[in-house]
């Protein structure tokens, strides 16, 4: 059985619905040949309300469904019947969801907790009837209000995982084999270019009291902020985490230079937003298990020591070493929550 698709972008059109016409309408009774207006308000329309639930992982709905449409207020009529209230329409959205007008770009609200809503289109209200404009002096109004119209708009979703910490690493460099170690996710895992084709979020506990979320992002190469590769369509996951791990590749069998894919990494992210500069990454030497990454982790290791960047030697694939580095992020982490943490 295939997992949903993730979608992480969608346009959308939302429309509140409109006020119900007031009525013109005279009281007709027997024994009362002059009755006064009796004319009822239309019915406001339903509006459009964009709510957060952490139940969804993915903007796959609107692949399907993209026009949302609140019903319109009734007409009022004779009588003074009042119009019946429009529904309102209510579109949820995964957790981290940006809302942006898509003919403006401007950014609407920023969907970053479980049941966090928001009003994007507002109804029209109904008209009133005559009934309302009659007088001492003016006992005959033959006119009403029609009702307003709902407001509505074009939306573009995008969906921006919330994760505290993000791994970060060229394809193939042992990021889905971590975190479904570390985690209880279960990201495909195989030992060819762009496996991953969906970032995935784990949650990693440690001890009784401190957790993490963490999300695997997929591969990046050079040149993705430009779109190569899988392109600036992961990047953007990688804004709201505080913390990367970011992984480096020791097989001889990978072809590539260590210290040279570091460099590349850390370029596309700059490029793509020069504010990643102030996160905190935490350097990972990954493969050990293999004889000849071994040897030469030592001295890639001292490198990063001496730049004052903290580095780990691990094997994902046994667990040699991941221990030590789950315990030293989850204490970053509550640093950057401001949480006081106590050794585990």
């Amino acid at each position: 059985m295939k997992s949903p698709k993730f979608i992480d972008e969608a346009l959308i059109y939302v429309k509140a619905g409109n006020g119900g016409r007031g009525c013109v309408s005279f009281r007709r009774e027997k024994y009362v040949p002059k009755g006064g207006p009796d004319g009822g308000d239309g019915g406001d329309g339903g509006d459009v309300i964009i709510v957060g639930d952490r139940r969804l992982s993915s903007l796959l709905d609107f692949k399907y469904k993209r026009n949302y449409v609140a019903e319109r207020g009734q007409h009022g009529k004779g009588s003074n019947w009042h119009g019946r209230n429009g529904k309102s329409v209510t579109i949820h959205v995964p957790v981290g969801t940006l809302i942006k007008d898509a003919v403006s770009g401007e950014i609407i609200e920023d969907i970053i907790s479980d049941g966090q809503n928001i009003l994007i289109a507002k109804r029209g209200r109904g008209g009133k009837g005559n009934a309302h404009f009659a007088s001492s002096t003016f006992q005959t109004p033959k006119f009403a209000q029609p009702g307003e119209e709902g407001e509505e708009r074009h939306l573009k979703l995008e969906l921006k995982l919330l994760a505290d910490v993000g791994i970060i690493g060229f394809p193939n460099a042992g990021k889905s084999t971590l975190i479904s170690r570390i985690s209880k996710a279960k990201p495909k895992i195989a030992d060819y270019p762009f496996t991953t084709l969906k970032p995935n979020l784990g949650v990693v506990r440690v001890g009784d009291y401190a957790d993490f979320v963490v999300a695997d992002i997929p591969g990046l190469i050079e040149g993705a902020h430009s779109g190569k590769g899988l392109g600036v369509g992961f990047l953007k996951h990688i804004e709201r985490t505080s913390i990367f791990i970011h992984m480096i590749d020791l097989s001889p069998d990978s072809g590539r230079e260590p210290l040279n894919d570091f460099d590349i990494i850390n370029n596309e992210l700059y490029a793509f937003n020069p504010d990643l500069k102030n996160k905190k990454q935490v350097v990972v030497l990954n493969k050990v298990d293999i004889t000849e990454a071994r040897a030469g982790a030592a001295n890639i290791l001292n490198f990063f020591e001496a730049k004052g960047i903290k580095a780990f030697v691990i094997s994902a694939v046994t667990g040699e070493g991941v221990e030590d580095l789950v315990r030293y992020v989850a204490e970053e982490v509550m640093k950057v929550k401001g949480i006081l943490y106590t050794a585990i």
